[in-house]
């Protein structure tokens, strides 16, 4: 009576270690499945991958529905400025950094005046020779004084903060089309030689136009 009691105790720990077995591998199987699924896969309806609807019977992961949108790269060219008249600070700090003209470039209609003023002290502005049109009128004001031109000739004109002009402290201005540019652009390479600072800020400029 004995034995059949220790043999009957021993089967029933044996079905009890394999189910609990057979449990725990189930167990592990399904989280390495979970682990492993691809993001974005369909499952069955039911089965709790997804909350999106994709139609009878199924869902989809939201993950599967994520695209990268195109970012769109704006260009840097200038539109025409409105009005008659425009106003540029001169300044120490701007925008585009130290010894700043601002706005350094714009563009504008024949006819129209720009008024520099000295926001900050000890600028100028001044005409560069071989940087305007042919048959344009030339300008140097006063430092630490405002000044204001007409531009009555079309074409590029470049200009410069005469004590800054190391530091590259100059300005773009185009009047209608820019006839010009060219010949300005060829000028640059040479003007910029004396930069010792801001060594692209013209170049920089001038592709804006």
């Amino acid at each position: 009576m004995h034995d059949h009691m220790y043999s009957y105790k021993k089967i029933i720990i044996l079905i009890v270690f394999f189910a609990g077995f057979a449990s725990s591998s189930d167990m592990r199987e399904s989280a390495i499945e979970e682990r492993t699924k691809p993001a974005g896969s369909i499952c069955l309806k039911g089965d709790g991958c997804g909350i999106s609807s994709a139609g009878p019977g199924y869902k989809v992961n939201p993950l599967a529905t994520m695209t990268s949108t195109p970012v769109e790269v704006s260009s840097n060219k200038i539109a025409l400025s409105e009005g008659p008249e425009h106003e540029v600070k001169m300044l120490n700090s701007g925008a585009d950094g130290i010894m700043v003209f601002e706005p350094a470039v714009i563009k504008i209609s024949k006819g129209d005046t720009v008024n520099f003023v000295a926001t900050d002290m000890s600028h100028n502005s001044a005409s560069l020779d071989g940087m305007i049109p042919a048959g344009a009128n030339s300008w140097n004001g006063a430092l630490s004084q405002d000044i204001s031109i007409t531009f009555t000739e079309e074409g590029v004109y470049v200009y410069q903060c005469t004590p800054h002009a190391m530091m590259a402290m100059v300005g773009v201005i185009q009047v209608g089309e820019a006839v010009n540019l060219d010949a300005v652009k060829a000028e640059a390479s040479q003007k910029k030689s004396i930069f010792v600072s801001n060594t692209d800020r013209l170049d920089e400029y001038l592709s804006r136009l």
